[in-house]
Formats: C-alpha cells, structure tokens, sequence
C-alpha cells in the first residue's frame, strides 16, 4: 500500500478533529501508518488538549475560522515553512447550529446560514490561500461532502445547500489554482455516518438506519471507508482525478427501489 500510495516522508494538514469518531481521526490514522507526516488544526484549545492525550507528540494549532486572530496565526506558521513542504490537506469542517431545533427550511435564518455557510464551507478557501505559497505544486485538497441523497433529507436542514456550496467551491479551485499550478480539489461526498458530529442532527439516527437498508449490503457506511477514499485522493496515486465529487455511500443512493424497502413501505396496515 505505501509503494502504490507513496505516502511515506509526505506532509499533510488535518483539519477537523472533533474526537476518535470523526473522519479526521481516521484519516490521520492511516496517513501516520503509512509514514506521513501531519499537523493538526483543531477548533479549541480543549480540542487541542484531547488530541495531545491520544498524540502527544502532535504538531497541533488552534484555529477557528470564524477567529480572525487564530486564521492569522495559522497564516504565521504555515508562511514560515519552506515552499513546497505540504503535500495535502484535509478540510473536514463543518457547523450548523441546531440549537433550537429543527426548522422548516424556508424559516432559515440568516445569521445561523452565514455562520455556517463561512466555517462550512468559505473555510475551504481560506485555507487553500492561506496554504497557497508552501504546497507541493502538485498537492491534493480533499474535503468531507455528502451524497446526494442527503441534500434532500429534512433533517439536514439549510447544511445541505452549503454542502453543495463547497463541492462548488471545489471545482471552481481546482480551476483557479490550474493557472499556476497541478493542486487538485476535490471531495468525498459520504453517506450517512456514525459519528459525534452527526449525533447532534435532529431526528439523524432515524435516517442513518434507514440508509442502511437502502445500501445494497444491507450494511451501513463505516467512516474507515470514507477514510480510505479520502487517503487515496490525498496521494499521488490519484493524479489523474481533479474537481470531483467522489460518492461514498455502500450504493445507497442508487438503491431507492430496494424490494425490501419498498414492500415495507407500501404495506397496507
């Protein structure tokens, strides 16, 4: 797996740990076992500190994007590395507040969408410039989406259309950054996954369970798997793929006509 992915002495920034259940966490983990170097960005300085008990050796910043001051440090420390030094960065952040409950799309709110819409999805390009001058000319941008399918879901609320923002922005970085360079972006668009983040979605678990039995294993995404598509993109073996959404959901999105599901749904009671 090294020789083919050829991750072994690359540098990787890993946004996004939330805990040992997000994807991050599972990216990072592969990504040291196959003899990669990595600094972390996390949110807290209680992240910070959750981090330094599971890698005490990390090299770890605190940056939230919605902090002007903390998007100038990491800008310091990333401007004092040698060009060239980073061959790729995780971006898997993602906010919503749900604080008060679900609501119907149309009663969004304007400053929980522009929140949410700058730490989902505008973070992806501060950090694309902010990296912009010490990443390898031909680096990989690799961002956590979703399938489609969970853009209509009712329970994702407004996220799903800031969602589709940053597989936006993805493909319109992969041709800006082509005027100077071989960066490629692109996004592992996920189905439904068991993690911390996701637990905080109103009525999400619901939704999780049902995906399971529409995927054609009958058996629901495991976040390793996300993992393992993000790591691929991450390396050089994927060269040849740029401004892609690539979907990882077990098959469930082009499962909606399941004999199983469907009779369950059609029963008459």
């Amino acid at each position: 797996m090294s020789e083919f992915l050829g991750l072994r002495g690359s540098t990787y920034l890993i946004t996004g740990f939330a805990n040992r259940k997000s994807v991050a966490w599972h990216i990072g983990e592969i990504l040291e076992k196959e003899g990669s170097n990595l600094i972390y960005t996390v949110r807290t300085k209680e992240r910070k500190k959750e981090l330094l008990l599971l890698k005490p050796d990390a090299k770890i910043i605190v940056c939230d994007f919605e902090n002007a001051e903390q998007i100038n440090r990491l800008k310091k420390y990333i401007s004092k590395m040698n060009r060239g030094s980073i061959d790729g960065i995780l971006h898997s952040i993602a906010f919503a507040n749900y604080s008060d409950g679900l609501k119907p799309f149309h009663e969004t709110q304007l400053q929980d969408y522009l929140q949410a819409t700058h730490i989902s999805s505008f973070s992806l390009i501060e950090l694309a410039n902010i990296c912009k001058d010490v990443l390898k000319v031909n680096a990989s941008i690799v961002t956590i989406g979703i399938s489609s399918i969970e853009v209509t879901a009712e329970n994702y609320g407004y996220m799903a259309p800031i969602k589709a923002s940053l597989e936006a922005n993805v493909r319109y970085l992969a041709k800006s950054f082509s005027s100077f360079s071989s960066i490629r972006f692109n996004s592992v668009n996920a189905g439904p996954l068991k993690t911390s983040a996701s637990a905080g979605i109103p009525g999400y678990l619901k939704n999780y369970l049902y995906a399971e039995k529409l995927t054609f294993r009958k058996k629901a995404l495991l976040t390793q798997e996300v993992a393992n598509t993000a790591v691929f993109l991450l390396s050089n073996a994927s060269s040849g793929i740029n401004g892609q959404g690539i979907v990882v959901d077990a098959g469930m999105g082009l499962n909606y006509f399941d004999k199983d599901v469907v009779d369950q749904a059609m029963e008459i009671k």
